[in-house]
């Protein structure tokens, strides 16, 4: 059986940014570029015209910038996945993004592997949160929450294994699957199932309201 093609809209003001995203994603048998826009105003239309699975949206643009693109997107094609592509230095719009309902976001010197992997997830309705900035996304988070929190996490927490709880401490530090695999000798894919388990028993949506709670309980 084939697999459905995933159609993707890219949405960078740098012309040689799209052009290695495009390289990277279109090596994959499962991911069509289908369009290309420079500026937020064309990333809507494009959208609308084109009605891809994800768009790769840019934060920093001319004409219309990412976050109000976003925006219009919700309202004029709420079925377009928007994967956010940001640097570090970009935190408190990631975080406006995330609450505007973004499907993730990635880093834009993320790995080529990482990117295919976000662009799959945001297409199967998952949010993706890139590892490598999850610990300061966390971190600007967690500054805000009250301290009254710690024994509500430490209650729920308690319900994990001693296993799925050092997996879930590995989280709040940020770390990959594969990072948190080699740490704890395990295969990535066995971290993966743990994970999975993790957020399904604390009722957490995706890794980083996971990697809040261990921030919360201490771990």
């Amino acid at each position: 059986m084939t697999a459905e093609v995933i159609r993707v809209v890219i949405a960078d003001d740098e012309p040689l940014i799209r052009a290695g995203i495009r390289m990277i994603l279109t090596s994959a048998p499962d991911i069509e570029v289908v369009a290309e826009a420079a500026n937020g105003r064309e990333a809507v239309d494009l959208a609308l015209s084109h009605a891809p699975a994800v768009m790769l949206l840019d934060i920093q643009m001319p004409v219309m910038d990412g976050l109000t693109a976003l925006g219009e997107l919700r309202r004029a094609a709420p079925d377009v996945r928007a994967l956010i592509l940001t640097t570090f230095g970009e935190k408190e719009n990631v975080l406006r993004a995330l609450g505007q309902g973004g499907a993730g976001f990635l880093l834009k010197d993320s790995a080529p592997g990482e990117l295919i992997g976000a662009v799959r997830a945001a297409a199967a309705g998952d949010a993706y949160l890139s590892p490598g900035a999850t610990r300061h996304v966390v971190d600007q988070l967690a500054s805000g929450r009250a301290a009254v929190r710690g024994e509500e996490a430490r209650r729920r927490v308690a319900e994990l294994s001693e296993r799925e709880r050092g997996v879930l401490a590995l989280l709040g530090e940020g770390l990959s699957n594969a990072d948190a695999g080699r740490r704890l000798h395990m295969s990535e894919a066995t971290v993966k199932t743990y994970v999975s388990r993790i957020l399904a028993k604390l009722g957490c949506e995706n890794r980083v309201q996971a990697a809040l709670l261990a921030r919360d309980a201490g771990l």
